[in-house]
């Protein structure tokens, strides 16, 4: 597999802020940064001088996984220790040479956490080292959890709670005193929240369906927005944004339809829908869905689809509607008349759509075997999947922030 693949993982603060990303890189059959015989040559740097981590991660921290290999030798200082938190892999042996270069390392700024930590006494020489430790909550029982944050939290160490992947594991997380969260829990629907959607995503859900229809009802569409003022102050700000480069102002849904065409006309409106109803949900949700749509759309050429462009970018941006509304995807859809193609891949059926959409799912949690096997079904997309990614990554998060 091309070996500059680079999958980024958010991690929460309590209040459910992006607080870092994990990067999980893929140059061997371990996403661990490892050094070559020429640490300058090492995967990582290759990756983030091709891509750039400031375009990864923003002004958030980076969580950079390292093996004994790129302690001792120091290959982490090949990156700003003001942006990076070093993560020591549950596999290192904590050896006085180790010890001693991490200590070093922290002598020049640099901060460590603890992967998959277990309360072991060969981790004595390191606790006392690190700032922050991971725990897998699939691999540990609640005890195991509560035994590690009772003995750690008085520390001034801060507790993650890794693979949480439900609000009632953030929940759970919570009440054990863990600060901060790793996992996919903020694309899921809560289904222990009402299923009755508020009267202001109601509005934003009717949008999306009138903008999805084959047929553009502009009584229709300035109706919705009248009864959101707000959405439509959204809709202009993003419509006379640097980003179009137009150099007419657009006042009215016509203008916009005039000066923009249809078919981008129709993305922009989805854009701030789903930005809108993203309100109380975690922002990183808003990027997740913008990600996920400019890739899918990025993709449409390397997978031979060009002719489904619009479908794609928005599929990718529907994707994420059942965590926005706390419905079943299969229900939201249900309401809006996407193509058959848009519906087939977001319920899990089999088509050229839904292989992008696998793509994206299995590039986003860094599952470089499901990858492999994707590949393998869609002939010359290999190089270009990171490229498409990080494409994607910047134009969400000139959107975004």
């Amino acid at each position: 597999m091309h070996e500059r693949f680079i999958a980024r993982q958010p991690i929460f603060d309590h209040r459910l802020k992006l607080f870092a990303y994990e990067l999980l890189f893929r140059g061997s059959s371990k996403n661990v940064f490892e050094p070559r015989v020429n640490a300058s040559s090492s995967v990582i740097v290759e990756s983030t001088m091709l891509f750039d981590l400031q375009s990864l991660i923003g002004p958030a921290k980076a969580f950079i996984n390292a093996d004994e290999e790129a302690l001792i030798k120091g290959a982490v200082r090949l990156l700003p220790p003001d942006r990076i938190i070093v993560e020591i892999l549950e596999t290192v042996n904590p050896s006085p040479e180790v010890v001693q270069a991490c200590q070093s390392l922290k002598g020049d700024g640099y901060i460590f956490a603890i992967d998959d930590f277990v309360d072991h006494p060969k981790w004595t020489p390191l606790i006392g080292l690190a700032s922050y430790i991971k725990v897998d909550f699939r691999a540990t029982t609640t005890d195991v959890r509560r035994s590690i944050a009772q003995r750690y939290r008085p520390k001034n160490i801060g507790l993650i709670a890794e693979k949480v992947e439900t609000a009632e594991d953030v929940a759970d997380a919570r009440g054990l005193g863990y600060a901060f969260f790793q996992g996919y829990f903020f694309c899921k629907p809560s289904m222990t929240q009402s299923r009755d959607i508020p009267g202001n995503k109601l509005n934003y859900l009717r949008l999306l369906e009138a903008i999805s229809a084959p047929e553009l009802n502009l009584d229709l569409l300035e109706s919705i927005l009248k009864q959101e003022p707000s959405l439509v102050y959204k809709l202009l700000r993003h419509l006379n944004s640097p980003l179009l480069g137009l150099r007419t102002e657009i006042s009215s849904i016509r203008d916009g339809i005039q000066l923009l065409g249809e078919i981008e006309f129709r993305r922009w409106v989805s854009i701030v829908a789903v930005v809108a109803m993203a309100g109380d949900k975690p922002p990183e949700l808003i990027r997740t869905a913008l990600t996920r749509a400019y890739f899918c759309e990025e993709m449409s050429n390397p997978a031979g689809l060009t002719q489904n462009k619009s479908d794609l970018f928005l599929m990718g941006l529907l994707s994420v509607t059942d965590a926005l509304l706390d419905r079943s995807i299969g229900d939201i859809l249900s309401h809006l008349p996407v193509s058959a193609d848009v519906r087939t891949a977001l319920c899990g059926g089999s088509n050229g759509l839904r292989n992008v959409y696998e793509t994206l799912l299995s590039y986003e949690r860094a599952d470089w075997a499901a990858l492999s096997k994707i590949i393998e079904r869609m002939a010359s997309i290999e190089e270009q999947i990171p490229i498409c990614y990080m494409n994607a990554a910047n134009r969400a998060s000139s959107i975004a922030t």
